[in-house]
């Protein structure tokens, strides 16, 4: 299983580095897409997503099939929602406002199965995301083989996030940027970041490197994706398709009009021809 976790096998050797990309639109063919452009991982987005339980399945699927680890963001730390994500065959989870170390010892229980945790055994689609292993193999494995990552997003989790990385079963410390600006009282608003919270995400990745847990990082570009895999992040996302997808549009619509005066033009043009 392991072997077939292409991001779990990014953390474990050579540099540690891995890139990765959000998904928010529903559909197989777009999981496919997304996978196919050479990311490491794909994340499946259901908390902020528009991607329901059934679509879940069905990008999972996708996206292991091209080879590509499928990683789910579920919408929060439910038990329920955890269980779902990994019966589907997800390689990992990634789990938003998490807070204290009885957040995250509760994570690991609903993530693990026994005697770790108190996970259910019985998906009949899991084994299949990991190539050609049995029910009993995946049982025997999974408890090493799959992610459990956490976001530090809130000002409680910045505060405990020493003792959250110390929790046996935590594997990856996530910064997401805009929520931790919120909550710390610098959001971001311009696409700058105020000084207290860089020091903050400094902070998120030197308690996952002192604990000797990944620490992984959301970007809102491949030039900020570079400066984060550069400043030492494992995990690093790189694009969002429901931002990607209309700055392309925008880009190219952009392009084919022309300049402003070749646009004069060519409203001259048709106004002569009236």
């Amino acid at each position: 299983m392991q072997a077939a976790n292409r991001v779990q096998k990014a953390l474990r050797t050579g540099s540690g580095l891995s890139f990765g990309a959000w998904q928010m639109l529903a559909g197989s063919n777009v999981s496919r897409m997304i996978a196919r452009s050479g990311f490491d991982w794909v994340v499946v987005d259901t908390e902020h997503g528009n991607i329901d339980d059934g679509a879940m399945h069905e990008s999972v699927a996708a996206i292991a099939a091209t080879g590509v680890s499928p990683l789910v963001r579920i919408a929060a730390n439910e038990g329920w929602m955890v269980k779902r994500a990994l019966d589907a065959g997800a390689h990992g989870i990634i789990v938003p406002l998490l807070n204290t170390v009885e957040d995250a010892k509760a994570l690991v229980k609903s993530a693990k199965f026994p005697p770790i945790g108190q996970r259910g055994f019985g998906s009949p689609f899991a084994m299949e995301r990991f190539g050609n292993i049995t029910q009993t193999e995946y049982l025997q494995q999974a408890n090493d083989s799959l992610l459990t990552i956490v976001q530090i997003e809130t000002r409680d989790a910045l505060q405990n996030v020493d003792a959250i990385a110390k929790v046996p079963g935590i594997d990856v410390l996530f910064c997401g940027p805009f929520d931790l600006g919120n909550n710390i009282g610098h959001p971001i608003l311009d696409g700058t970041m105020h000084e207290e919270l860089k020091e903050a995400v400094a902070k998120i990745q030197r308690v996952a490197k002192e604990n000797k847990k990944a620490s992984g990082i959301y970007a809102t570009s491949g030039d900020q994706a570079r400066q984060y895999a550069d400043q030492g992040f494992n995990m690093v996302s790189v694009a969002t398709d429901a931002a990607v997808l209309p700055a392309s549009m925008h880009s190219a619509l952009t392009a084919a009009r022309g300049s402003y005066v070749h646009s004069a033009l060519n409203i001259a043009k048709g106004a002569f021809r009236s």
